[in-house]
């Protein structure tokens, strides 16, 4: 499969809003690497590279991409109502739902996944986040800060949560799926390898959003990593606007300073319990990259395909500073 695709996940800090500014600035490539993958949502929304590696330090995560590569079948039927011995999942829970159908999207069950149930295999590990992620607020896969967040008129519903792992599982055919740390994946990229790099924010509550937290060392670390391999190596690399980080990137060759929109489009706050349906805010970020390249003709012509996938989305402004 080579035609734009949703990432298959909700994704705290996911790039999904962004897709169309960070796309404008892709060159062209034989080889990708995200050291970060997270959602990969920008993986997913452009065609692929002779050679892909995704990599993400979240085991389960990555857990999961391999089951959507290799067992996509699997992970559909286990999301699907089966008898009770089978499944492990008191029947309660999916009352009124018939032996095949989709799971339920439910506050019970939902709370059932996250506390109780006991995966004893790959498969129900991946089924288990892969539910959990797509019913919690905001796709926050922290333990401690994962609530109930799911509304049947703004979420992906069940019912095609089966479309969405097929075609998830078409993409990552020929992938390579890595769980490793940054440098590993850095230094053992090709040389002219495009790495799109999108660590964890400099400067956000790191224990709240994050299942793998970075700590400052790392983010010093992840400088030294790519200047040192940025002779040979091509990256894109996404960063909250911050000072620090504009001073230990001073030396690339170009930085972007971006902003666009995106919406909050949840019908149940778990904390407050206010409707936020359609909410907007602004992502501010900065795009740091070790090339030089305008907004490639070809680009503008892939962003129109994504023009209809991305309601709220919308760039504010786009100011670029060369060698801060």
């Amino acid at each position: 499969m080579d035609t734009p695709i949703h990432s298959p996940f909700r994704y705290a800090g996911g790039k999904f809003y962004a897709r169309k500014l960070i796309l404008e600035h892709i060159p062209e490539h034989a080889v990708y690497v995200e050291p970060f993958a997270g959602g990969a949502s920008v993986f997913f929304a452009k065609p692929k590279a002779a050679k892909n590696t995704l990599n993400d330090t979240d085991e389960e995560l990555m857990n999961v991409y391999r089951v959507i590569q290799g067992h996509p079948e699997q992970l559909v039927a286990f999301l699907q109502k089966r008898p009770t011995r089978e499944s492990r999942i008191p029947d309660v829970l999916t009352k009124g739902v018939a032996v095949g159908q989709p799971l339920p999207a439910d506050k019970k069950l939902h709370r059932f996944f996250k506390h109780e149930y006991e995966p004893t295999n790959a498969i129900e590990r991946a089924a288990r986040w892969y539910y959990l992620n797509r019913t919690s607020y905001s796709g926050i896969m922290n333990r401690v800060n994962m609530y109930w967040g799911y509304g049947d008129k703004y979420s992906m519903q069940p019912k095609n949560w089966a479309g969405n792992i097929l075609r998830t599982s078409a993409k990552l055919q020929g992938v390579k799926l890595l769980s490793l740390d940054f440098e590993r994946v850095v230094d053992g990229a090709p040389d002219g390898a495009l790495l799109f790099v999108d660590p964890p924010y400099f400067n956000a509550d790191q224990d709240k959003f994050y299942v793998c937290p970075f700590a400052a060392e790392d983010h010093l670390r992840l400088q030294r990593c790519l200047r040192r391999n940025s002779a040979r190596l091509k990256f894109f690399l996404t960063y909250d606007n911050h000072p620090e980080i504009r001073k230990l990137y001073s030396w690339a060759t170009e930085m972007h300073d971006k902003e666009w929109n995106y919406c909050i489009q949840r019908t149940d706050d778990q904390k407050t319990h206010i409707e936020r349906k359609g909410e907007r805010y602004k992502g501010r970020e900065l795009f740091i990259l070790n090339y030089t390249n305008g907004v490639s003709p070809k680009n503008r012509q892939l962003n129109l395909a994504l023009g209809h996938d991305v309601v709220c989305a919308s760039p504010v402004r786009s100011a670029v500073l060369q060698s801060l």
